[in-house]
């Protein structure tokens, strides 16, 4: 028996959940998988996976396994890296999940010039906004646009996510500008739909407390791009991150307004498992973004807004 690959494919099985899983990452048969975990539970003279027919889980045994197997594999990466890093180029594929806009506009660019850089790196990306598990569906690292509470996960926050409210110049010359949120109301609103309900739009008011924004919803999508358009279009007012409406205001196709409103801020992050042990290349990855996004962010620069604007997201 193969230690390290038996010990490899079962650390692969727990962190998919499945043999069939592991079989397509690993790139063998799914015999192979099952004879290995069969192998190696018969060297150790313990069940380390239970099996139903339907499911997978890992026994108490499997569990102790899995963290001291994983730390291992890690050390052993770590040390290889560490002999022959300073002797050759990054290379390798790192696999990456991020939301489609923030995708599209901002780390498109990114991603160019580190492959540019970095001529022997490859990406596999995925692009979606509903949140993936970055185990499960074995990515090296993700960004996400969130506030990220208490998590499994590490993060290195890459850059504030600011949001601001804009129509088109027609649809505030045939229905007026809003001068508080509240007047909203009467006010046809388009709603980006990959968020909670209760976390649609709010605003802090002048005591510090959330306030929930209410409108008539005239579209609602679970894309911020189509959102932008439709506002330029002059179907409604939209309340966007500012990443994705910078341009469409600096060419005065939206129109920013209540300005002086506090809207909810996020911020971008970089985000991989705990368990999951870092190449030098997503190491580099990581470093490269928060080099390219450190300070204020340029889109937010791009930002023309009202007075006040800057004193709303302290």
């Amino acid at each position: 028996m193969d230690r390290f690959n038996a010990m490899a494919t079962f650390a692969c099985v727990a962190d998919v959940g499945s043999i069939s899983g592991a079989a397509e990452r690993l790139g063998i048969a799914k015999s192979a998988v099952s004879r290995r975990l069969r192998d190696l539970e018969n060297h150790l003279g313990v069940e380390l996976i239970h099996r139903t027919t339907r499911h997978l889980a890992l026994t108490p045994s499997g569990e102790h396994f899995y963290h001291r197997a994983t730390r291992l594999l890690a050390d052993l990466d770590e040390a290889e890296e560490s002999v022959t890093r300073e002797h050759r180029e990054l290379s390798g594929v790192i696999r990456l999940a991020a939301p489609l806009s923030f995708g599209l506009l901002q780390l498109q660019p990114a991603i160019n010039a580190f492959m540019a850089a970095h001529p022997r790196v490859t990406f596999d990306l995925n692009l979606d906004d509903h949140e993936v598990d970055l185990i499960a569906d074995g990515f090296d690292l993700g960004v996400r646009l969130a506030s990220l509470p208490d998590s499994t996960l590490i993060a290195r926050k890459l850059a504030p996510i600011r949001s601001i409210a804009a129509a088109s110049p027609d649809y505030l010359a045939r229905h007026g500008t809003p001068r508080h949120p509240s007047e909203l109301v009467s006010h046809d609103c388009l709603i980006y739909s990959n968020v909670p309900a209760n976390q649609v739009w709010r605003y802090r008011d002048t005591q510090g407390r959330w306030q929930p924004v209410t409108g008539h919803t005239r579209l609602r999508v679970n894309n911020g791009d189509f959102l932008r358009e439709a506002a330029i279009r002059g179907a409604g007012i939209v309340i966007e991150p500012t990443f994705l409406l910078h341009q469409a205001l600096a060419e005065g196709r939206l129109v920013p307004i209540l300005t002086d409103t506090a809207w909810p801020e996020i911020g971008a992050y970089a985000v991989y498992p705990q368990t999951r042990h870092l190449s030098a290349r997503v190491r580099a990855f990581i470093d490269f973004l928060g080099q390219r996004f450190a300070g204020e962010p340029y889109w937010d620069q791009l930002t023309p807004t009202g007075q006040g604007y800057q004193s709303k997201l302290d």
